[in-house]
């Protein structure tokens, strides 16, 4: 596919989101907070965290039974190794937090990631080509991440939407899934604004209900949460996992997950059942 037929799928599906953008994202409080764990990626991103605050992570995420551990690629080897067999996925950022690599340093560097055990990847789009309007470089800087990732690991795109105004996040996303790419995400968590539920919902419409949308960047809250999932998000990420499914109360209830038996596997609920 040419640069001219990318430009004109892109300006199609734009003009069609942007005409139809009707959803009106809303809020469902009736979503059990500790239901909300299988959405969060716990991230620990920042450049000074020790291991021991990696390992912490890592197993604050098997207590709750969270879907990822995301971290900076140097600890992916060790998170891979103390999540091994728990259900939970590690995860690593690639390109991050600028995204202004090369496509093959971003290849090279997910082929790595995958070697150490990551089995998904948050890679961070070139925000530069988004602007320069220079689709053919959008997609394969995409497309790199993902033949590395050879499905092996998902790969999950960060278009930084603070940086983008709506048609160029349509565009990219739109972009993206024709590249091949699992999720679209929206933040880094390091730039100038997180995600918004009016951004996710866009997002959303764009890509349709088959291809994730990550909502990540200023969730800190239960109804933070719940607002970006309503919005049409399918995965959050946040630092703060376990103020989320702690809920409004600050008290996570029983959820009948079933996986208990002398007590809770999230530690945060009495046992009141003999049996499942």
């Amino acid at each position: 596919m040419n640069e001219k037929q990318i430009n004109e799928i892109v300006k199609r599906v734009t003009e069609e989101v942007l005409a139809h953008r009707d959803r009106q994202p809303g809020s469902d409080e009736s979503i059990p907070p500790l239901s909300l764990a299988s959405y969060i990626d716990h991230t620990l991103l920042r450049s000074d965290a020790s291991i021991e605050e990696v390992r912490k992570v890592c197993d604050e995420a098997k207590k709750y039974r969270f879907a990822s551990v995301c971290v900076n690629p140097s600890y992916i080897r060790f998170v891979a190794e103390q999540l091994e067999g728990s259900g939970v996925k590690p995860c690593c950022v690639i390109g991050f937090p600028f995204g202004t690599q090369t496509p093959e340093a971003k290849k090279s560097e997910t082929a790595d990631a995958v070697r150490n055990g990551a089995k998904e990847v948050d890679m961070v789009i070139n925000v530069g080509a988004i602007k320069s309007k220079d689709w053919q470089l959008v997609k394969r800087d995409v497309a790199a991440v993902v033949e590395a990732a050879k499905h092996k690991a998902g790969v999950k795109v960060i278009l930084e939407t603070c940086l983008l105004t709506d048609e160029e996040i349509v565009e990219a996303c739109s972009v993206c899934k024709k590249a091949g790419a699992d999720f679209v995400k929206t933040s880094t968590g390091f730039s100038k604004g997180g995600a918004t539920a009016e951004v996710v919902a866009l997002m959303r419409k764009t890509v349709g209900p088959d291809m994730g949308v990550k909502a990540s960047g200023g969730v800190r809250t239960y109804e933070d949460a719940v607002m970006m999932i309503s919005a049409g998000a399918n995965r959050l990420g946040a630092s703060a996992g376990i103020s989320i499914i702690a809920g409004p109360s600050g008290d996570a209830s029983c959820i009948d997950c079933g996986a208990c038996r002398a007590e809770c596997p999230t530690g945060s609920s009495v046992i009141i059942k003999s049996s499942y």
